[in-house]
């Protein structure tokens, strides 16, 4: 893995008609799209496309690592770079459809193999779905966006790198189920207020508890949902078609996983989460879902509404799918890993785990080349080599 390699960054612009400006940067009607392509000395007629919602992974150790390793790989972030309280996940595919599009007919690749790391693999399944077989044509919230006319070109096949099952799913695990008012945070359930030291539940939990826990979470997911769509009702009987409300979710790092290592078991860390201490991140201003729009919400967050879900995505996938899953992962536990595979409505797959590694691969440059020559092995086994 200490092969040389020219990091080039460059844009992707493409002009798309909107009907409300959710991003800061750029003009209206205008799309701008930062990327970096890792161009290894030997030409290759495949690339690797790695994409997150949220961006921000060009230095990732797995980008890097698998240039380095002689494989030509392009991460490109969404338009909601870093910020994603009004991220809405069909334009997200957009992006992620233009970078392919370039790839292929600007610079000239003839395979493109989708790379999901963490957030980014229920996009690349989203995506991917999206691209063989072409359904939505509206957000969840009501408002036109057409990926069937889109034409998005698929992917040649799909990596899974420590990737979760959805925002929405990954979020409702995590929230804090003892939150009885969201706009009063401190009125909670005691019995299910897992950082208090008077809740009566205490690890290792029951599996009853385990159940009313989980049952919690949801609803407390369908309260915020109803009155997002109650609100994107009464604007639109206002006439208020492209009216837009932000809003705070509190308490969202809160998963029985985090203080019972019985719980979903691999080797993390116990009492520790991959932002930190969980029981400070579930306040914090980085956990997820934190600052919301009514549209972003119902986009990217709504347990029954969101479109982007990995599981029944991948059941609609006919390319090969390579799934990695981390022994040690402090953010996207086993049995993510082993329901996105599950979910693969397909034969031609792969599952391989990295014992012993954590979300990143900080600090564990062993795990990372294990990781990496398996994706190598995977790729030259279907001819993307």
């Amino acid at each position: 893995m200490s092969g040389a390699y020219t990091r080039i960054p460059y844009l992707i612009s493409f002009a798309e008609k909107n009907d409300i400006k959710d991003t800061y940067a750029g003009p209206m009607n205008h799309v701008a799209l930062e990327a970096h392509l890792l161009k290894p000395e030997q030409p290759r007629d495949t690339v690797i496309v790695f994409m997150h919602p949220i961006g921000g992974g060009a230095y990732l150790p797995m980008v890097s690592a698998l240039a380095r390793a002689g494989h030509h790989v392009i991460y490109c972030n969404s338009r909601y770079r870093g910020v994603d309280s009004a991220l809405i996940m069909e334009k997200v595919a957009i992006d992620l459809g233009e970078c392919i599009r370039d790839a292929r007919e600007r610079l000239g690749y003839r395979k493109v193999v989708l790379a999901g790391w963490s957030g980014g693999g229920s996009l690349s399944l989203f995506y991917q779905a999206e691209a063989e077989d072409p359904r939505i044509t509206h957000t969840p919230a009501g408002d036109p966006c057409d990926l069937v006319a889109r034409g998005l070109i698929p992917a040649d096949g799909v990596m899974l790198l420590a990737a979760h099952i959805s925002r929405a799913g990954t979020l409702t695990e995590w929230m804090d189920p003892s939150v009885l008012d969201e706009q009063d945070p401190f009125q909670r359930d005691p019995a299910l207020d897992i950082y208090s030291p008077d809740c009566p539940a205490q690890p290792p939990y029951d599996d009853d508890f385990v159940r009313r826990f989980r049952a919690a979470q949801i609803e407390r997911n369908r309260r915020i949902t109803h009155w997002v769509q109650q609100k994107l009702a009464e604007f639109r009987a206002d006439d208020l078609h492209h009216e837009e409300l932000g809003f705070v979710t509190h308490r969202t790092m809160c998963d029985v996983r985090w203080l019972d290592p019985n719980q979903d078991p691999n080797d993390r860390r116990p009492n520790w989460c991959y932002l930190g201490d969980p029981r400070q991140v579930n306040n914090g201003p980085v956990a997820l879902a934190r600052f919301n729009t009514l549209r972003g919400w119902m986009s990217q967050w709504s347990y029954d509404y969101s479109q982007a879900n990995g599981l029944t995505c991948a059941a609609r996938l006919t390319v090969p799918v390579l799934v990695i899953g981390n022994g040690a992962d402090d953010a996207c536990t086993p049995s993510h890993t082993r329901r996105l595979y599950q979910a693969i409505g397909h034969d031609n797959k792969q599952l391989h785990e990295v014992a012993g590694a954590n979300h990143y691969y900080f600090g564990q440059p062993d795990k990372l080349a294990q990781a990496v020559a398996r994706c190598d092995d995977w790729l030259r086994a279907h001819d993307f080599g």
